[in-house]
């Protein structure tokens, strides 16, 4: 922890975005179609919306321009993989042609939507996360595919698939719901056939980050349904009753949250930058939009989002920021053969500037400076 107190009436969204711009001026040299990209430019977005600052925007355009050619297609990416990560930049995508109207990103961001309408699904309807990991739900997928399979249709006149997003977020919770803690697992395994699978198809831990991608996607698609669907308000309540049973573990002391979310007080387990970041910046749009409320939560988040600055960040001589303490990756399965145990969480690095956790801090801090 920092021996000072971060100050927290610094612009942090300012400050962090400023960060990326000069020590990333091409955010991704392996010419891959990286999700946490994707990710990191919706925070880019989130203070250009704040500011109204073209620099933020020619960033994104920028990045974007060195995947997606006059036709649309777009480098790096495969759609026969039917991984769900790929979609997330979708989001990106509609955010600067809503910008430019320019027509190739709209054929780009056409590509990741003939993808969800081909994408393989379990008995119940529910994508799989990818063509490698048949028959199982991620709770990351929400976040990387379903808020934009909402947006595209809301962007672009669609209603066809609304019922299928609502399904989508409602048989997820379903899946990976533990009844006694009211936490949602990382994976669900419709086949129960994985070897880290349990009776019911569960994973065997919760993951912080997991369900902080679960949470933020809840949040934001909220945005995009129709209000004539009613089961648009059961999204709702499971977001609010998951925010209330991941508030029960949080760590008393900062506010924050533990690498395996219920289990701080193990050997080795620690607070986690970007599960923690993910869930404060759901608390507070939920509590911005009215879906929680202020009088409530406003005190959690304030007091999450000053142990965030204390825990979790650092400043260099440049005046850059440094989001630290953030896990690589967590997965299951695989070539790897992950087996999700707590040896295997607490077995990932833990890395700085990650675009998953420097994404994350970024809408968190725009979100701060619209609380205000």
């Amino acid at each position: 922890m920092n021996q000072n107190r971060i100050d927290l009436s610094a612009n942090w969204a300012v400050k962090g975005a400023d960060t990326i711009l000069e020590r990333e001026p091409l955010m991704n040299l392996k010419g891959k179609w990286e999700y946490e990209d994707g990710l990191l430019l919706n925070g880019i977005y989130a203070v250009y919306d704040l500011t109204k600052d073209k620099k933020y925007l020619r960033y994104i355009k920028n990045n974007l321009d060195e995947f997606v050619d006059d036709q649309g297609t777009i480098k790096g990416y495969h759609y026969s993989e039917f991984t769900l990560d790929n979609i997330n930049g979708g989001k990106a995508l509609l955010d600067i042609y809503q910008e430019t109207n320019q027509k190739k990103y709209k054929l780009a961001a056409d590509h990741l939507f003939d993808q969800l309408l081909h994408q393989p699904r379990t008995q119940d309807g529910t994508f799989w996360h990818k063509k490698i990991y048949p028959y199982q739900i991620w709770l990351d997928g929400l976040y990387m595919a379903d808020v934009f399979y909402a947006r595209y249709q809301q962007e672009f006149g669609i209603d066809k698939y609304y019922r299928d997003v609502i399904k989508q977020f409602l048989n997820a919770y379903q899946d990976t719901l533990d009844k006694q803690s009211g936490l949602c697992f990382h994976v669900y395994d419709e086949k129960k056939s994985q070897t880290w699978s349990d009776e019911k198809g569960h994973s065997p831990h919760f993951w912080t980050r997991s369900i902080g991608w679960f949470l933020m996607s809840m949040t934001d698609v909220l945005e995009y349904l129709p209000e004539t669907f009613e089961e648009k308000d059961k999204i709702k309540t499971n977001l609010t009753e998951l925010l209330s049973a991941v508030q029960n573990v949080a760590d008393k002391k900062t506010n924050l949250w533990y690498q395996v979310t219920d289990q701080g007080d193990r050997p080795l387990n620690y607070l986690e930058a970007s599960g923690s970041l993910m869930i404060l910046n759901a608390i507070a749009k939920s509590i911005r939009k009215g879906y929680i409320n202020k009088k409530d939560w406003l005190p959690i988040l304030e007091k999450g989002w000053q142990q965030a600055l204390d825990n979790f960040i650092t400043v260099t001589k440049e005046d850059w920021v440094n989001v630290n303490k953030i896990v690589e990756v967590g997965g299951l399965g695989g070539d790897k053969k992950r087996d999700g145990s707590y040896a295997y969480y607490m077995s990932e690095p833990i890395v700085a500037n990650d675009h998953k956790g420097f994404g994350p801090f970024l809408l968190l801090a725009a979100e701060m400076e619209k609380i205000g």
